[in-house]
């Protein structure tokens, strides 16, 4: 996803994922020339080809999300940046470190271990002589669905315009101010201009009513009885209007009970990956006073992730829905790249190197 975001004008040298699934998704949809299939604690400097002008990162955020043990970057799933970060320097001591580095994580990273984990990710960058600073970046603002992330963007070269008067998320006001004095001299605030604004909502993605499954009047009367106080008046509301609104719905547990949480406005839940059934995200549509429930298609997934109706999703739903809810936002890294990335590199021939 990082790589259709940067665009026709950016050349993959190299690409790696763990996973089988994905593996065989990138394959299908890029063939395998520059991919890598496993475990990127066992790739060596001599795999990735060049200097690359971009190294991104986009490691499992299982570890540090907060939907997750929260075990932070020494967690198994997430330590798989420090695989990554290893070739980082070993790309620098033989002078081909990329100019240009993207971390990109759940927003959980500015807090996690208090902080810590944070500031372990700036001092792994100081270290090999780069500047960086960090955006956080809600979904929203491109595509119908609440999904905010951590992006730290890293360079060697001198930010010039780019750096400036920006104005933080509290998120990362508080993670900056954090940073030891050493670290913060090495900070940028970055510019980021806003996107064009989103004209699109959770309704428009989605597959036609007579193409999709539908659950029982019994299994969505029980979704309803999971929901109360805010929730239910939000659903009473949009039946109340008589007119077709669509809401969406995620099973969590509170308080040791499991509860049904909607929304309608007209945005849907950060996508998961579908570790469980409460994962799943339903679909509710009110008209005329009743209400029908359903499961959220791979393809409205991918959707509402950026990615085109031409793009390859493998055949399962399971493996469907968990290349989406674990993927990058397509226009988010097109945005990143036209304002800050293809300017910090100043026009320059450009390449990729993502691991």
């Amino acid at each position: 996803m990082a790589r259709l975001g940067l665009g026709a004008g950016w050349d993959c040298l190299f690409a790696n994922d763990f996973d089988p699934m994905k593996a065989a998704a990138y394959r299908a949809n890029f063939g395998e020339d520059d991919l890598r299939h496993g475990d990127v604690w066992k790739l060596h400097p001599h795999d990735l080809p060049g200097r690359a002008d971009l190294a991104w990162a986009s490691s499992p955020c299982q570890d540090l999300s907060l939907a997750g043990a929260r075990a932070g970057l020494s967690g198994g799933r997430s330590s798989a940046f420090f695989g990554f970060w290893w070739l980082m320097e070993a790309l620098g001591g033989q002078d081909r470190a990329p100019r240009v580095i993207v971390i990109e994580n759940v927003s959980g990273l500015f807090t996690s271990h208090g902080g810590r984990d944070f500031e372990a990710v700036c001092a792994a960058l100081a270290g090999a002589g780069y500047r960086f600073g960090a955006l956080e970046i809600d979904a929203s603002a491109y595509l119908p669905q609440s999904r905010t992330r951590c992006v730290i963007i890293a360079t060697l070269a001198d930010p010039g315009a780019l750096a400036g008067r920006a104005s933080p998320s509290r998120a990362v006001r508080e993670a900056r101010d954090r940073l030891p004095a050493p670290l913060k001299a090495r900070w940028i605030d970055w510019r980021l201009a806003a996107p064009t604004r989103r004209n699109q909502t959770l309704a428009a993605i989605l597959e036609p009513d007579d193409v999709v499954a539908w659950r029982s009047d019994a299994e969505t009367a029980a979704l309803v009885e999971l929901m109360d106080g805010l929730h239910r008046r939000r659903l009473d509301a949009a039946l109340a209007s008589g007119e077709r609104q669509v809401g969406a719905v995620f099973r969590r547990m509170r308080q040791g009970r499991q509860r049904a949480e909607a929304r309608f406005d007209g945005l849907a839940g950060c996508l998961r990956t579908p570790g469980g059934g409460s994962s799943r995200q339903f679909i509710l549509v009110t008209e005329g006073g009743q209400v029908r429930s359903r499961l959220l298609t791979p393809r409205e997934s991918a959707r509402l992730m950026g990615l085109p109706d031409s793009y390859r999703l493998p055949t399962s739903i399971t493996a469907g829905l968990h290349l989406a809810g674990d993927g990058v936002v397509v226009p988010m890294v097109r945005h990143l790249a036209a304002e800050i990335l293809e300017p910090l590199l100043l026009g320059a021939p450009a390449a990729v190197a993502a691991a």
